[in-house]
Parts: structure tokens; sequence; C-alpha cells
């Protein structure tokens, strides 16, 4: 059996500890690596390509709604389990929209987080009660949904609406550029640009990057 490769991300030195002992213990799981921050966090997920990354969701800088949104983006089948200090049913909808399968409090007994990591990994949504409530409560609260407006761009026969912003993205992608290249051209960071390629792709019902680029050529979008 191939173990779970899990990568730990939090920006407190102790918490990463405790997660990475919890971990070494179970024999279907190994340590892929740690990181402390969000942009960390996004690098050691390209390069590491693990099974499972525990988010912890408040960090400095690249927090950690933005890293998995960006992560997802990149790596469809790598999972992510988020992790936080509180529940906020805001917080929880965010960070599912994002991306998370799974969502935990960090104080959190070592079974479950085990039993949560092994659900994931298998594709598999874990959400403790306390949780699915207030992703309930943080869904009632959205506000009713606006009608599109006719001033804002669409991209498609379809009506499919994208950002001025997200658009720009969209078509240097059907040019064939990396994010790297993106991103120099829009003078914005690399996270920036994987963070609207992850909203296009939702948008767009695409699962990847080469279906957007192929979306792109198909709609003949302008250069």
């Amino acid at each position: 059996m191939t173990n779970i490769r899990v990568l730990v991300v939090d920006d407190h030195p102790l918490m990463r500890e405790a997660l990475i002992a919890a971990l070494t213990t179970e024999p279907d799981m190994e340590v892929a690596g740690e990181a402390a921050t969000g942009q960390e966090a996004v690098e050691q997920a390209q390069a590491l390509q693990p099974d499972v990354i525990i988010m912890d969701l408040l960090m400095p800088g690249v927090d950690g709604i933005e890293a998995i949104a960006t992560i997802q983006a990149e790596l469809p089948r790598t999972r992510i389990l988020a992790i936080t200090s509180s529940i906020d049913g805001g917080r929880v909808l965010d960070a599912v929209r994002a991306g998370a399968l799974g969502y935990l409090l960090k104080d959190v007994r070592r079974g479950e987080l085990i039993r949560a990591i092994r659900e994931v990994n298998r594709g598999t949504p874990y959400l403790p009660p306390q949780v699915a409530l207030q992703l309930i409560q943080g869904v009632r609260q959205l506000p009713p949904q606006a009608p599109p407006s006719p001033q804002q761009p669409t991209i498609g026969h379809d009506g499919i609406e994208l950002t001025s912003r997200q658009k720009e993205v969209f078509i240097l992608l059907g040019q064939g550029l990396s994010n790297r290249e993106i991103a120099d051209k829009l003078v914005v960071s690399q996270v920036t640009v994987r963070s609207h390629i992850y909203h296009i792709l939702g948008k767009l019902g695409l699962h990847n990057r080469s279906q957007a680029v192929a979306y792109a050529v198909r709609e003949g979008l302008p250069d």
C-alpha cells in the first residue's frame, strides 16, 4: 500500500511539530514536507505534489484561503484539509469554495485528525458536525444573487461572466503563456495569477489549465 504523503502548513512551529508527531506514528502516512506561510505552501505543493495538505487558514501574507485556491488551480488531485483555531461560517464557506475538502479545529483529537486525513485522501469530504452547522449558517447568510449586469464582460457564447482581469489572464492563457509570463505581462505576482486561474476554471466548469487553454482557443478570444 502506498503511504499518504502529507504536507503540513502552519505558521506556528510548535503546531507544525505537533501535527508532524501525530503523523509519524501512522504506518500508512509520511510527512512529505512542511511550510510556515501560504507562499511556502504553494511552492512546496508544486515541488512535492503531496496527496494531502493540512492547511492553516490564518497566516501572514498569503493566507490559507488564497493558498488553497492557488494550489487547487494547479494541483486539483491534491486534497486539502483546512485547520484553524476557531469556527466562522464565512471562513468555512470561503475554504470550501477555494477547494478544501475537509475542515478541522486545532483542538481536534489525534484520532479524528488521522481519520480526517484518510477520508479526504479518498476524496470524501470531512466536516465535523459543528463545522457543518457553521457552513450551513454561512450559506444562509449569503445575500441573494443579483442578476448579471450588462456592463460586465462575458466570455464565450454562454454568457459566462469574467472580471476584466480574469479575461486578461484567460486571453494570455489561450496564447500559451506560462504563469510567470502572465505575471510579468500584467505586473502581478504568480500567486495572483494562479488565484485568477482557479476562479476562471470554476466559472467555466473546467478541471485544469489544459482545458482552459483549449476553451480559449476554441472560443477565438482576441490577441
